[in-house]
């Protein structure tokens, strides 16, 4: 039968029509609460008061980048609102500000929220709304775990990864040695205690022969300190936060106790931890680190490091610029954009985890040569590689390889 030609040029029209309309609904923008062509929200807790505050540089340098970015004109056209409460690193604190953020203030996800036992509080309550807890301010295992907590993935490396770099070190260099430590007594301490153990394997029984916890919530560490020293060890593995990381080096000074001192990467900020521990009683320590060291002249002329400064003169002008905690933030924050660039038009909590599991390669120009971010489906840890280094009494030196957690871990 023969067709009608304008029968065949209609059914020609409609088919067009009907393609154009679903690939205009397929490339229609997405939002979940949160986003909007405008706006893109998001959450944030810190610990602007109480013992841990001087983590909160971390959230001011990223409040910082954030109107640097919108200055710039936004992502993709929308412009970031920053919304981040004070939690004083009191959980409960911290799961009532949460609830705050989601329920009351709609951000799409929170962000870098800060401390350990803090995000240990609303991990549950973020997975079960299945709102993204992204590059949390902690190297706890249970923020890698994407088989257990979906919506959650670390920014800082793997706390048990880092103490198994230090067991490495201390088999390498002070076979010999007794070895004691001092951990905060939350997933932070007991991770780089677990993965201490395990760097030292069969010889972790013998070798350990002190183990001091204390509380968030302590005064002070000294008595643990003596606790340490009475034990005959050589080696002390600190695994504390800025303030008693602080104290238990002035303490050790105190009473003349010189043993190889390893302090945990969230310990090593020259301003926060060294200074007022006192930079002679400092001298000699070890830690290791993914990011340039601000106070380090090695980098005195590296373009990315010019532009970290040109950026805190603008936007963070009061920063203390020998705290790591400015370059630390300026990393996530960089991160952080980064995955919503890759976001597109797509601003569901879904996709946004997708993207975030999905960094390849990304080389940022405050971290250490070498190192670079990578991320996937079974990968929650952004960053998988640091570099052992040594305090000189005014700034930190680097020494040895890149090491790798792939080369390092468990096997």
């Amino acid at each position: 039968m023969k067709k009608h030609p304008l029968r065949s040029a209609g059914a020609y029209c409609a088919a067009l029509w009907l393609g154009l309309t679903t690939l205009g609904a397929a490339a229609a923008p997405q939002y979940d609460p949160g986003a909007s062509a405008t706006e893109i929200r998001l959450g944030n807790i810190a610990p602007y008061s109480g013992p841990a505050s001087s983590f909160s540089v971390a959230s001011k340098t990223e409040a910082a980048y954030f109107r640097m970015i919108n200055e710039q004109g936004g992502i993709n056209g929308r412009k970031i609102t920053f919304i981040s409460y004070d939690d004083g690193a009191l959980p409960p604190k911290a799961v009532e500000q949460t609830r705050k953020l989601v329920e009351s203030d709609n951000v799409l996800l929170v962000f870098q929220s800060l401390g350990t036992a803090s995000n240990s509080a609303i991990q549950p309550y973020l997975n079960g709304k299945k709102v993204p807890q992204l590059f949390v301010g902690t190297g706890a295992t249970r923020f890698g775990d994407p088989k257990k907590f979906p919506w959650s993935m670390n920014w800082p490396p793997s706390y048990e990864i880092e103490g198994y770099i230090y067991a490495k070190y201390i088999l390498e260099t002070h076979g010999s040695a007794k070895v004691a430590v001092l951990y905060q007594n939350d997933d932070f301490g007991k991770d780089i205690l677990r993965g201490l153990k395990e760097g030292l394997g069969t010889q972790s029984a013998a070798k350990i022969v002190a183990q001091e916890p204390y509380e968030v919530s302590d005064p002070t560490v000294d008595s643990r300190v003596l606790a340490l020293k009475a034990s005959g060890a050589d080696v002390v593995v600190n695994a504390a936060t800025p303030k008693f990381a602080a104290q238990a080096i002035r303490k050790m000074s105190d009473i003349g106790w010189s043993p190889v001192h390893l302090v945990t990467s969230v310990a090593n900020s020259v301003g926060s931890v060294m200074t007022p521990a006192g930079l002679a009683n400092s001298k000699g320590i070890l830690s290791a680190s993914y990011m340039k060291d601000p106070t380090d002249v090695t980098w005195a002329s590296d373009a990315a490091q010019k532009e970290w400064e040109g950026f805190l003169q603008k936007y963070y002008p009061d920063a203390d610029r020998t705290n790591n905690m400015t370059v630390y933030g300026y990393l996530a924050a960089q991160l952080m954009v980064q995955v919503l660039k890759q976001s597109g038009d797509n601003l569901t909590r879904r996709n946004i985890m997708d993207q975030a599991a999905s960094i390849k390669d990304l080389k940022l120009g405050m971290l250490l040569p070498g190192i670079s971010l990578n991320t996937s489906p079974t990968n929650f840890s952004p960053v998988n590689q640091m570099q052992m280094m040594r305090f000189d009494s005014t700034r930190w030196q680097m020494f040895g390889p890149v090491i790798s957690a792939t080369e390092t871990a468990k096997k």
